[in-house]
C-alpha cells in the first residue's frame, strides 16, 4: 500500500521493491526484537562496545595512513576472538556497496559507528519467521544486496582488526530488522536549514549521526544529551539536599502563579473552563503549608504569548521551595546548584563558549536593579548635586523622582541624537542648563519635564529602563536584586525598605534564567496584592494575576518563612550548548503548519 503524502521517485520505488524481495527471503520484514550480546557486561550497543577497555585496548594504535604490523594484528585478532560471538545492531550509516564477494559497511547506534565485514562465503541470513538461520546457499549475500542506506540490521559474528587497523565485526549471521523507505540525508552536510532541522527533528538526528565530519560544534544529539545531564544534575542535587519531587496539575481552574496569558480549554464532563498552567507556584506553596518543607517540580509550563529566540509557548521550568530560608539563602543555594550541575553537564568545565563570549559560571555577581542601570548605562551629568557625597546614590534618588526614569528611557531610545560623547568615548546627557542651554528646548525633555508619576508608575519606568537597555549587557552570571514591590505580587517586602521586594532574577548573557523570592506568607497582605492585580486586570492588563481564593485559604492555615525559585531549563541549555534559539534546545518546538502545495 502506498502512502499518499510520501513522494515516489526512483529511490523510493527501488526501496519498495527491495522490501518486497526481502519479505520473500526472510518473512516478517518488521520483526519484534533483536537480542544483543553482553560481552561488555551490559547490553552490547555499539557505543558500549567502543568504550569497553578490554576490547579497545587490543586495537593497535597506528598513525593515520599507516597499517599495523602483521604480527601485532594477528595477536590482537587472536585475543579478540576469545570474546566469542558478538551480536550488535544498528542503522546502516553508509550505503552498502559490495566489492566482488565481500563488503565493508558501518553500523550506527545514533552516537557511534562500527564497521562490519560481510563475506559471501561466510554469511547466512536469519529468518524472521522462525528465528533460525536460512541454510540455503547464498542467502546471506542475497540479503546483503537488498539492503539500502539507512536500513536497520542485526549481525552476529566475531571481533577482529582489519589490515588498516580498524575494529570490525566479521559477520556470520545477518538479520534484517527494518527498512528505511526514504533516502537518508546528505552524509557530508546533513540538514543545514534550521527550520527543517526543527520541523523534522528525527531527520536532523539521523543526519548528524551519518555525517562523516563535524565542525567541532555539538551535534544535535549531543545538545540533548547535555540537556539531560543538566536536568539529572539538578535533580540529584535537590534530592541530595532533602527536597521531594512532586507533580502538580497541568490543567487548572485558574491561571495563577505568574503574570502571563494562558491557553484556555474546556472540560466537557465537568462543563468548566480550564487553563494550561502558567506556573506551578501556588500549588507548590500549598504543599509547603501542608508540611513539605523542601519541595520541587520539574515540568512544563504553557504561556499563550509570542515566540522569539528565547521564548516558546511550551517550556521547561524547575521550581522549588525551601522552608525557613530567605532570598539570600536561595541565591546561595541556586549558585551552588548551578555550578555543580554545569560541571556535570559539561564534563567538568565551568567556562562555556557562547557566541563571541565566554560565560564563566565560577563567579556570580550581585547588583541591585539601580546599580545595574548605573554600571551598564551612560553616565548622567548634572542629574544630581555634585557637592553631595556618593554620586551613584544621588543618581538613584534622581531616577525615582517625577518622570526622570521615563525621560531617561526615552532619551536612551534616541541616544545617537540626544547624547554626547566625552574624550573617553563615554556617552553622557548633560542636564546642566548653563552648560547646555539647548537641551531644555528638546521636545523629549519638555514632554517629560516635571511630570508627576505615581510610585507604581515610577517602578514600571525603572523596570522598563532596565529591561530595554540593561538586561542585554549582563553577560556574566548576575543576580539582580531589590525589585520594586509593586511589580512582585508574590514576594515579601524587604524588612529594611518596605517598598523593595525580597526578590532576585538571575541573568546570563542577557537572558533571564531564574527568578526567586522570599515568599509572602501573610494571607491578608497576599489578598491585598491580589486585589491590586485584579484592578490592573480590569484596566486592560491581560497578564495580571487573578484572585485565587483557595490559595488565600491555604495561607490562612499558616505557612512558614520560605524562599522559592523558578529556573528556566531551556535557556540554561542554550548557554551550555552554544545555541542561540530556544527552539534548538527543544526536541519538537512549535512551528507554523507547512504550506501544502496546491
Amino acid at each position: 500500500m502506498s502512502i499518499p503524502f510520501i513522494e515516489e521517485n526512483d529511490q523510493t520505488l527501488a526501496r519498495k521493491q527491495h522490501l518486497s524481495e526481502l519479505q520473500q527471503l526472510v518473512g516478517n520484514v518488521y520483526p519484534n526484537k533483536f537480542d544483543r550480546s553482553n560481552i561488555t557486561g551490559t547490553e552490547d550497543t555499539i557505543s558500549n562496545l567502543l568504550s569497553f577497555e578490554l576490547v579497545t585496548s587490543l586495537v593497535p594504535i597506528v598513525a593515520e595512513g599507516e597499517k599495523p604490523h602483521p604480527e601485532i594484528k594477528e595477536a590482537a585478532n587472536a585475543k579478540l576472538k576469545e570474546f566469542g560471538s558478538v551480536r550488535i545492531s544498528g542503522r546502516l550509516a553508509t550505503p552498502p556497496r559490495t566489492m566482488g564477494k565481500a563488503a565493508f559497511v558501518h553500523l550506527s547506534d545514533g552516537r557511534c559507528r562500527l564497521q562490519i565485514y560481510v563475506r559471501k562465503q561466510d554469511v547466512k541470513a536469519v529468518s524472521n519467521d522462525t528465528g533460525k538461520v536460512i541454510e540455503d546457499e547464498g542467502s546471506g549475500w542475497q540479503l546483503m544486496n537488498l539492503l539500502d542506506h539507512g536500513d536497520f540490521i542485526g549481525v552476529e559474528g566475531y571481533l577482529f582488526v582489519t589490515n588498516t587497523g580498524e575494529l570490525s565485526v566479521h559477520v556470520e549471521h545477518l538479520q534484517f530488522l527494518s527498512k528505511a523507505m526514504l533516502p537518508m540525508p546528505d552524509k557530508m552536510h546533513g540538514i543545514s536549514d534550521p527550520e527543517l532541522q526543527r520541523r523534522y527533528r528525527y531527520a536532523d538526528l539521523i543526519a548528524d549521526s551519518l555525517k562523516i565530519e563535524h565542525d567541532g560544534a555539538l551535534t544535535t544529539r549531543e545538545v540533548f544529551e547535555r540537556r539531560a545531564k543538566l536536568i539529572s544534575g539538578m535533580r540529584n542535587y535537590l534530592d541530595a539536599h532533602g527536597y521531594i519531587e512532586v507533580e502538580t496539575p497541568m490543567l487548572t481552574a485558574k491561571a495563577t502563579g505568574a503574570a502571563a496569558k494562558p491557553f484556555a480549554t474546556h472540560h466537557n464532563a465537568l462543563d468548566i473552563p480550564l487553563y494550561a498552567r502558567i506556573a506551578p507556584e501556588l500549588y507548590l506553596k500549598r504543599l509547603v503549608v501542608g508540611g513539605f518543607e523542601k519541595v520541587y517540580e520539574l515540568n512544563r509550563n504553557f504561556r499563550n504569548e509570542g515566540i522569539d529566540s528565547t521564548h516558546n509557548p511550551e517550556f521547561t521550568m524547575l521550581e522549588f521551595y525551601c522552608s525557613y530560608m530567605d532570598v539570600n539563602g536561595m541565591m546561595d543555594f541556586c549558585e551552588a546548584m548551578i555550578k555543580e550541575s554545569v560541571q556535570k553537564a559539561t564534563g567538568g568545565s565551568l567556562q562555556v563558549k557562547y557566541g563571541e563570549n565566554e560565560v564563566d559560571f565560577s563567579k556570580f555577581e550581585r547588583l541591585t536593579m539601580v546599580e545595574a542601570i548605573i554600571s551598564k548605562l551612560p553616565k548622567v551629568i548634572g542629574a544630581y548635586d555634585p557637592k553631595m557625597e556618593g554620586e551613584n546614590k544621588h543618581f538613584a534618588q534622581w531616577l525615582r523622582e517625577k518622570s526622570n526614569a521615563r525621560f531617561f528611557h526615552e532619551s536612551m531610545k534616541s541616544v545617537q541624537e540626544n547624547w554626547s560623547q566625552n574624550e573617553k568615548g563615554e556617552y553622557f546627557y548633560n542636564f546642566d542648563d548653563k552648560a547646555n542651554d539647548d537641551i531644555r528646548s528638546l521636545k523629549i525633555r519638555e514632554q517629560y519635564k516635571d511630570t508627576e508619576r505615581t510610585k507604581s508608575e515610577i517602578d514600571k519606568d525603572i523596570l522598563a529602563l532596565f529591561e530595554d537597555f540593561v538586561e542585554e549587557k549582563l553577560l556574566q552570571p548576575t543576580f539582580i536584586i531589590d525589585y520594586p514591590k509593586s511589580i512582585s505580587p508574590l514576594s515579601k517586602a524587604s524588612p529594611d525598605n518596605p517598598q523593595i521586594a525580597e526578590r532576585f532574577e538571575l541573568f546570563i548573557n542577557g537572558m533571564e534564567c531564574a527568578n526567586g523570592f522570599s515568599e509572602l506568607n501573610d494571607p491578608a497582605e497576599q489578598y491585598e496584592r491580589f486585589l491590586d492585580q485584579a484592578k490592573a486586570r480590569e484596566g486592560g492588563d491581560e497578564e495580571a494575576m487573578v484572585l485565587d481564593e483557595d490559595y488565600i485559604r491555604a495561607l490562612s492555615y499558616g505557612m512558614p518563612p520560605a524562599a522559592g525559585i523558578g529556573i528556566g531549563i531551556d535557556r540554561l541549555v542554550m548557554l551550555l550548548t552554544n545555541r542561540h534559539s530556544i527552539r534548538d534546545v527543544i526536541l519538537f518546538p512549535h512551528m507554523r503548519p507547512e504550506k501544502k502545495d496546491e
